[in-house]
């Protein structure tokens, strides 16, 4: 099995969960009493929080090259981001290293695509939401048409993620508001919701959706299984 290196903790909610479910998919793929190899790197997250709101990209850049050479060096086979919006960085950090980054869009627009869907909604920060690094990958790599919320509800998402969900706070409330959201896209077009925050899943279910939702934590934390076991 090849060795998984993380940079987490943004936030560590989510980072848990890729834990979870690396170690759950590896178990069921490989039976008695396996589980991940992996490596983790995680940041303090209000660190990383602050500059995103000071749009200090480029110190965030260098923050997110330098952890990803100190898992190569301590032996990962593979690099995971594991959040949406720092994979803005995405292409810098791959040619900071020698071994593959696997990308959380490229892993979420296959999946998409497996579905034969060619219209989705997207939910994240706004920065996944509104930025091209995202809706430009999955329209150019997988022929993807995205749709994005509305100003306000593209603000209540990122409200949402930001000072409820990074700190492990579920409100029903929350709940009801991203449903809405996600039907309002279903509404104008949408054949699937991707949920690209890794901590949007911790809110909202495929029971929450009368569309298919593609949970990007588990979509990625599984694909790194299948690189690791290949």
């Amino acid at each position: 099995m090849k060795t998984i290196g993380l940079i987490g903790g943004m936030s560590w909610e989510s980072t848990a969960e890729y834990y979870r479910i690396m170690n759950e998919t590896a178990n069921e793929r490989c039976g008695g009493l396996h589980s991940a190899s992996c490596i983790l790197y995680s940041f303090d997250f209000e660190e990383i929080a602050s500059r995103q709101r000071d749009g200090d990209w480029e110190m965030l850049t260098s923050m997110m090259t330098d952890a990803a050479r100190r898992l190569e060096n301590a032996g990962a086979d593979v690099v995971l981001i594991c959040t949406n919006t720092m994979h803005l960085m995405a292409d810098e950090v791959q040619d900071a290293i020698e071994i593959p980054l696997l990308h959380i869009v490229d892993v979420t627009g296959k999946a998409v695509a497996d579905k034969g869907l060619s219209k989705v909604g997207l939910l994240g920060t706004r920065f996944t939401m509104e930025e091209d690094f995202y809706t430009g990958r999955l329209r150019d790599k997988y022929g993807l048409e995205v749709l994005i919320p509305p100003e306000d509800d593209r603000q209540a998402v990122h409200d949402i993620i930001f000072d409820e969900l990074c700190s492990g706070i579920v409100k029903p409330e929350s709940k009801e508001t991203f449903a809405r959201i996600m039907d309002d896209l279903h509404a104008v077009g949408a054949e699937g919701i991707i949920l690209g925050c890794t901590e949007i899943p911790l809110l909202v279910s495929q029971e929450d959706a009368v569309c298919p939702l593609f949970d990007t934590t588990e979509i990625h934390a599984r694909a790194a299984v299948d690189f690791a076991l290949e």
